[in-house]
């Protein structure tokens, strides 16, 4: 799994969601892949934490990125995601040390 703090400052990318569930409490966590299909060399995928019910979001404003995977094949990086996914500590570790610097990382 790369660094997350090496992802701060990129560009954001199309993504499709590849996996969400429902907090406690309310909002979501997503796992998204990244990237368009023809990209088959590298596959990224990364973690966002939707802490609102509404899903619905200012423009220009986008979930935090809690997480970032990369790897040969799109089952590989899911795999590496999911666990931290499924977490509720490990979500809401992450979140805090991406509020903490402004910098998302695991």
């Amino acid at each position: 799994m790369e660094p997350v703090n090496s992802y701060a400052g990129h560009a954001r990318q199309p993504r499709r969601i590849l996996y969400r569930r429902n907090l406690p409490g309310g909002g979501f966590v997503n796992i998204e892949a990244e990237g368009g299909a023809t990209d088959i060399q590298l596959h990224r995928a990364v973690i966002t934490v939707e802490r609102r019910s509404d899903p619905a979001r200012r423009d220009g404003h986008h979930p935090p990125v809690v997480a970032v995977a990369e790897g040969p094949s799109s089952q590989s990086v899911f795999r590496q995601l999911l666990e931290i996914a499924g977490d509720n500590i490990a979500i809401a570790r992450a979140l805090l040390r991406s509020q903490a610097d402004g910098r998302p990382r695991f």
